[in-house]
């Protein structure tokens, strides 16, 4: 991550407890944000395999899943870990100030 990069701030670290995911809109769309054992990580909001919210799936462990066709993404790796789903979601840095979660909108993937 480059010195240019913004982040914006997004949500508090208390609006997201571990095993939880929150959804927040930004200027390009909808950010998934999921906590995994304490550690915070931001990717699309979307299924890459349709139109569906990831939002209203259900984190177990690292994997969020689809509730329209049942695909499952693994948030640290934003890789699709089941069909249909073939394309990995975008993901985002993250970091954390003052307790507030915050999210860069450039791309790591």
């Amino acid at each position: 991550m480059g010195s240019q990069e913004k982040f914006f701030d997004v949500a508090s670290l208390t609006q997201l407890l571990p095993g939880n995911t929150l959804k927040v809109t930004m200027a390009h769309g909808d950010i998934l944000l999921a906590n995994v054992d304490g550690k915070i990580y931001a990717v699309d909001d979307m299924c890459t395999h349709e139109d569906s919210s990831l939002s209203l799936g259900c984190l177990k462990g690292e994997l969020v899943s689809c509730t329209l066709h049942g695909s499952r993404f693994n948030v640290r790796s934003g890789h699709p870990m089941e069909e249909p789903a073939t394309e990995a979601l975008r993901r985002y840095p993250v970091r954390i100030t003052n307790g507030r979660i915050e999210v860069c909108l450039d791309s790591i993937q």
